[in-house]
């Protein structure tokens, strides 16, 4: 059943599983004997190979001095593409591997997430599983994750995200499943991870978990198990993002961050997302940017289209991120929780608006860089109203929409949309 089905007839919710975890300074390290321990003996590691680091390197030595074989797909692209998880699927099948490990942020562990339930029912495209509970076969390999940044979340959820590159090139389509039999088997952070990962990531992955916090917080599912969880990850974010930025070395910030994450993932596992996602997906299908910096970008706008009907829960937010709303009314606090996440966005030197995102706004941009014909075309993100017309449209088809807190149609969205690409954030400061 669909999330927008559910939501109308039934007041029933669902809660959805998380796996074990370890987590804290360390932890990385137990790689191998959990392995063992789970009864891995050839593992196919899917990564992006974090190039200009040792990790994975260090993680696949210590599985070697374990007895496990490994084979390794570093392949994995932001974003990632169906055939990244189909190409590492035969990867799998060709070594007769029996376990996956997934080490990087979203991407990989989306990817891998894909290539299990792909694996599962012998070797199926990833395209055909997009949806809600789409796989039919619950046994599928066991898997570890591996976090080297803390936003995804992905370690811990029951979503994955993948770009399907066999649409029409002028209407490309990323699309979120949502399958119980996805998540992982272990899911491992570790801060000491987080210490090479560039400032403008760790920026844009701290903005990712504020939109897993916030959208469930609002969201028009109102999940009450997912409530508390939000609001705390938007606690720690507000009080630990500038210093994981600006100081990366620093364990405290890195740590937070790792509990933010986390927490915020297991807030929207059960509790939804909105727009703020919708938006981020549309703008990668046809640009390829990073996720957390379209979440950076859209999060102000979305909240303040959604805050006339939640102004209480934003209140609640305002007062997490550190505000004092003694003697505010609700709408005032909820205005003072907008002004801060710009603060924080501008502190942490994130783009502010689509337009603004060039092949010089971030480390390994890959505008223009594509693998297909329609993102070698896309070198600049245009903000045209052709533009925003094919994202509204795809924000509108989007998995994540249906929980959004306000009622989402084209003409209330694309304003939404059109700001993102070219409106001023001092539009929306009070």
């Amino acid at each position: 059943m669909q999330v927008d089905e559910l939501l109308k007839p039934f007041p029933i919710k669902e809660f959805h599983p998380f796996p074990r975890a370890l987590l804290g300074p360390g932890s990385h390290e137990m790689i191998g004997p959990e392995a063992l321990k789970l009864g891995f003996k050839k593992t196919l590691v899917m990564t992006s190979g974090l190039r200009g680091t040792d990790i994975v390197h260090k993680i696949v030595e210590s599985m070697r001095y374990h007895g496990l074989e490994v084979v390794v797909y570093d392949q994995v692209e932001s974003n990632p593409k169906d055939y990244n998880v189909m190409d590492s699927v035969a990867m799998y099948q060709e070594n007769a591997c029996d376990s996956f490990v997934s080490i990087g942020g979203g991407s990989s562990h989306d990817a891998c997430k894909g290539a299990r339930i792909a694996v599962a029912h012998d070797g199926r495209n990833v395209n055909e599983f997009e949806g809600f509970n789409k796989s039919e076969n619950p046994k599928n390999p066991p898997h570890i994750a591996v976090s080297t940044t803390a936003g995804t979340g992905s370690e811990t959820s029951w979503a994955y995200v993948i770009t399907d590159t066999t649409t029409d090139p002028d209407n490309p389509h990323k699309y979120v499943a949502f399958d119980d039999n996805s998540v992982t088997t272990l899911a491992i952070d570790d801060p000491v991870l987080y210490y090479d990962c560039p400032v403008d990531y760790t920026a844009q992955c701290g903005f990712d978990v504020l939109a897993h916090a916030s959208e469930p917080y609002v969201s028009r599912l109102n999940f009450p198990p997912s409530l508390g969880n939000a609001l705390h990850a938007i606690k720690l974010t507000a009080q630990n993002l500038r210093q994981a930025v600006w100081n990366g070395q620093d364990l405290p910030g890195r740590e937070g961050m790792m509990y933010a994450q986390y927490i915020a993932a297991q807030a929207f596992n059960s509790g939804g997302l909105g727009i703020i996602h919708s938006i981020s997906h549309a703008v990668s299908a046809f640009y390829d940017t990073h996720h957390g910096l379209n979440n950076a970008v859209a999060l102000p706008r979305v909240w303040a289209f959604n805050m006339p009907v939640a102004y209480k829960r934003f209140a609640d937010i305002a007062e997490a991120m550190g505000i004092d709303t003694h003697g505010m009314t609700d709408p005032q606090a909820a205005d003072a929780a907008l002004n801060a996440a710009i603060r924080l966005l501008r502190d942490v030197g994130i783009p502010e608006r689509f337009v603004d995102v060039n092949a010089d706004s971030y480390s390994k941009n890959r505008l223009g860089q594509g693998p297909t014909k329609f993102y070698e075309q896309a070198k600049e993100i245009k903000g045209d109203a052709g533009d925003v017309d094919r994202i509204t449209n795809h924000v509108l088809g989007d998995a994540c929409t249906p929980g959004n807190a306000k009622e989402c149609t084209f003409d209330t969205v694309r304003p939404v949309v059109e700001h993102c690409m070219t409106g001023d954030l001092d539009d929306l400061l009070t």
